[in-house]
């Protein structure tokens, strides 16, 4: 243990959803696949009770539709629900209007479900970048306190690796972003914020870096993952290409008992709680 308390949040999302399957999935198909996101995310939650930890719930519109008792579950369990938009469309795929209708029907629907205010909101595919600036004003307009989509590194399907590490206002007329974590090393930004590079990688590597976050940095950090990487059983995409089932397939077996160990080892809340200091300020601004 560190003495620092963690974001743990799970971006809540089906695995015929996910961007590494969107060139052989459409959309409109997406209600012919057996949906095991409810189950996953139900486990999740016995798993986060065992532990006493709280989480943060980046949640799709699609998802809620479908399933409101998982989203009531997770507001009656304790944790935070926030918004991942509606159906994991991109942000730097939209044009704004578009994004704030996205934004407003699904907050609106997570809003009536859980019966709670939804503060935050992540991209999909962390796709807010340098171009998509305008996306934090309208977050704003539109009732949200925060965002998590910015992940400050060099990745081929996103990425800003010169915005800031720690809170910051990409917007002046914008919500906080707190970007995803990494760690500073010769002169770039590594990730360290958990998604598939937790399962491709040692997990010590990650566990080394969440340590340095803590102690080198003061920091806390921000882990993610979606309930599809702690289920080994799913349904194989036959028609996904070699990189795709890579990041996607590579060590589900084994995913549950890491956090396990994870969530044993460090001190984890949910996003609001661990960053109320800097969004009580933003908020006074």
């Amino acid at each position: 243990m560190t003495g620092v308390r963690n974001a743990m949040t799970v971006d809540v999302e089906d695995y015929f959803q996910v961007q590494a399957f969107a060139h052989c999935i459409d959309r409109k198909d997406w209600d012919a696949f057996p949906r095991r996101v409810d189950l996953n995310t139900n486990r999740i939650l016995d798993q986060f009770a065992t532990h006493g930890v709280k989480a943060t719930f980046f949640t799709l519109g699609w998802v809620a539709e479908r399933f409101p008792a998982l989203i009531r579950r997770i507001v009656a369990d304790g944790h935070e629900l926030a918004s991942h938009g509606w159906d994991h469309t991109r942000v730097d795929s939209q044009k704004p209007e578009a994004f704030r209708a996205d934004i407003c029907r699904t907050k609106a629907l997570l809003e009536d479900t859980g019966g709670v205010q939804v503060a935050g909101y992540r991209a999909a595919t962390f796709s807010i970048g340098a171009r998509t600036l305008w996306a934090f004003p309208i977050l704003r307009q539109e009732g949200y306190l925060y965002s998590s989509s910015i992940n400050p590194i060099r990745h081929d399907l996103y990425g800003m690796p010169d915005a800031s590490r720690v809170p910051f206002h990409p917007d002046a007329d914008g919500v906080l972003e707190i970007p995803m974590t990494t760690v500073r090393l010769m002169g770039r930004n590594w990730p360290c914020s958990g998604g598939g590079y937790f399962r491709l990688l040692p997990t010590m590597l990650y566990r080394t870096g969440l340590r340095r976050v803590n102690r080198h940095d003061g920091q806390p950090a921000i882990f993610y993952f979606h309930p599809w990487e702690i289920d080994a059983a799913q349904p194989r995409i036959p028609n996904a290409g070699w990189k795709s089932r890579l990041r996607h397939y590579t060590n589900l077996a084994r995913m549950s008992g890491d956090l396990d160990d994870l969530l044993h080892d460090f001190a984890w809340d949910r996003m609001d709680r661990v960053y109320a200091p800097v969004l009580a300020e933003a908020e006074a601004v």
